[in-house]
């Protein structure tokens, strides 16, 4: 039932007719499948409510299975955003060197942004739709079955895989198939690692609104530039390295004390073996 899950929402993205020359940005092609994975969003969580154990029904109630609940909601909102931040400290440090880190400060970068149909997509569709359907609804049907772990490893795979299908649109837009296939493998691994994180966010907090925050959040910062690093001179080059490595360290060691499920009042049996 995961795997059907999966492919609604895959699936809802090409019930259209498209001009085969128009990519996945084009306004036209976007506006239709706002459309679609909305449709496909209120539909998941329907396919998934037979399969969830009963036992789970009769002591949490739907909502908060999906993760929607007051409960620790402030705490939800701030720190798995902090956690996050303090993993890209080696990205916004480049931003900060860079100037533009100041622009992100000025609300009418973010009202511009928000006024367009890819910053719609990016910040707010894309985040709150495949979180609902692949972390809240996927969650909802294995948690009961799987370990922490085990659901961390097994909810990412629907995830990368519903990626999979960009190699199909590269390709019909005239990228070589083999440089299409190398991209969607590239895109199946990030986006399995970062549905793993996610995973992990739903399940420590309980709150859908953790992971779909972190979620606008890693797509505005997109993957990590590593190679700008070497534009840079000294001694700025060696604090924005140390800034990555001390991200990375930092972010290691408050990820589990961040996420204690008891600061998020999150009492769903799966937290039990977290």
């Amino acid at each position: 039932m995961c795997g059907v899950i999966a492919c609604c929402y895959v699936g809802s993205l090409y019930i259209w007719k498209n001009d085969k020359s128009e990519a996945s940005t084009h306004p036209n092609v976007m506006k239709k499948r706002f459309v679609s994975v909305t449709g496909a969003s209120v539909v998941a969580p329907l396919i998934a409510y037979p399969f969830i154990q009963r036992e789970l029904l009769e002591n949490h109630s739907i909502l908060e299975i999906f993760g929607v609940r007051t409960e620790g909601l402030f705490l939800a909102i701030i720190v798995p955003l902090l956690l996050t931040s303090i993993l890209f400290l080696g990205p916004l440090a480049v931003e900060y060197s860079t100037g533009v880190l100041k622009v992100y400060a000025e609300p009418s970068f973010w009202l511009a942004t928000l006024k367009q149909l890819i910053g719609i997509r990016n910040y707010i569709v894309a985040p709150i739709t495949e979180e609902l359907v692949f972390r809240a609804c996927i969650i909802s049907l294995i948690g009961s079955c799987l370990s922490t772990s085990g659901i961390v490893i097994v909810c990412p795979l629907f995830f990368g895989a519903a990626h999979l299908h960009h190699a199909i649109e590269q390709i019909r837009l005239g990228v070589p198939v083999r440089r299409a296939i190398l991209i969607s493998a590239f895109q199946f691994i990030y986006t399995s690692i970062f549905g793993a994180y996610s995973a992990y966010l739903f399940l420590r907090t309980g709150h859908l609104i953790a992971p779909v925050l972190v979620h606008s959040f890693c797509n505005h910062m997109g993957f990590p530039d590593f190679a700008s690093v070497v534009h840079f001179q000294q001694p700025k080059k060696a604090v924005i390295i140390g800034a990555y490595v001390v991200g990375l360290i930092t972010w290691f060691y408050c990820l589990q004390p961040l996420t204690t499920p008891s600061l998020y009042s999150n009492s769903l049996p799966w937290v039990k073996s977290s």
